[in-house]
């Protein structure tokens, strides 16, 4: 295997490790730093063959599309469980992102006015991690979602297509877990 080639399943295998979820033939070309989404395939088969042949808890699964997900086994997902760190995210920090990816640009008062006295520890929660950023604009704060949160839920850093994406989804069941926005 050549040095550019074992760059690219390189790069592969670490999209499908970070992803979390099933990435298509698209996003594993962009993350292998190839055109050919057919290469991205052929790899993504690849390293599923390698893993799948040599790992005992972890597997990468081909979904029909074709997309690939790099994953714990089923029956080794409660064992791991009881050693998985606590979420990124309170849920009550999840629904005031919810808030600020609908409603964005909106002011720390508003929010304040819609969820609770509480968003100004959710807000620096949040900044912590870097899914939003805030501007000062008079005496407030306004919030807008980064595009480090749009990567990580897989959502477009545009805020009109975001709000249309939220739309056609249930928006609390994606980011927070329940609720209305």
């Amino acid at each position: 295997m050549s040095e550019s080639e074992g760059r690219l399943v390189a790069r592969i295998e670490a999209a499908l490790y970070a992803a979390g979820r099933p990435l298509d033939a698209e996003q594993l070309a962009r993350a292998g730093g190839v055109t050919s989404q057919r290469k991205a395939t052929l790899v993504a088969r690849a390293i599923a063959r390698a893993v799948n042949d040599n790992l005992s808890a972890v597997e990468v699964v081909e979904y029909p599309g074709p997309r690939f997900a790099m994953q714990l086994k089923t029956e080794y997902t409660q064992l791991a469980r009881r050693f998985a760190t606590r979420p990124l995210l309170s849920k009550a920090a999840l629904r005031t992102l919810s808030y600020i990816a609908y409603f964005q640009p909106i002011a720390s008062g508003e929010l304040a006015l819609r969820r609770t006295s509480n968003i100004y520890a959710h807000l620096r929660e949040l900044e912590d991690v870097g899914f939003v950023s805030g501007e000062r604009e008079g005496r407030s704060k306004v919030y807008r979602t980064t595009s480090r949160f749009s990567e990580y839920f897989g959502l477009s850093p545009e805020a009109s297509l975001l709000k249309k994406q939220l739309e056609g989804k249930n928006l609390n069941a994606r980011l927070s877990g329940g609720g209305n926005p």
